[in-house]
């Protein structure tokens, strides 16, 4: 599993022109899943996340988990986190898991921020979404589960 985090003031997420999920100071976190990932993979970037000290102190360091500072989470699904662009010009999706298992692994992903106690707000998986946020920092951050 692939993640992309984003540390923002806000992040909304569109389906249709309606929201169906938005946040204040948080994460905004795209989740990408591929063939032969597994619950462990999913708990682990969860736990990952949620840790993650990406927060500034009174100091001005980055010592603060977004649990430690109150924050929420965006979590969306994006397939195209493993498109491959090495050859041609249009990327393959082929490492992209099929929708079943990948839908199945975004909500363990999900579910173990919620078990964590943080306000998890998502998009709609496999829908056309529009995603708005104001990365602050910036900071922006890629872990993926796989070494």
């Amino acid at each position: 599993m692939r993640i992309v985090i984003q540390r923002c003031k806000s992040a909304s997420v569109d389906v249709e022109g309606r929201t169906v999920g938005s946040i204040g100071r948080g994460l905004a976190i795209l989740v990408g899943v591929t063939e032969g990932d597994t619950e462990k993979d999913a708990s682990y970037l969860a736990d990952k996340a949620a840790g993650l000290r990406i927060f500034e102190d009174e100091a001005g360091k980055m010592n603060h988990s977004v649990e430690d500072v109150g924050g929420a989470i965006l979590s969306v699904s994006q397939f195209t986190l493993y498109g491959d662009c090495r050859k041609g010009r249009r990327p393959n999706f082929m490492a992209a898991a099929r929708p079943e298992p990948a839908s199945a692994l975004y909500e363990v992903f999900n579910e173990t921020l919620r078990a964590r106690g943080l306000n998890v707000e998502t998009g709609v998986f496999g829908a056309m979404m529009d995603v708005s946020l104001v990365n602050w920092g910036p900071v922006t951050l890629i872990i993926d589960s796989k070494d």
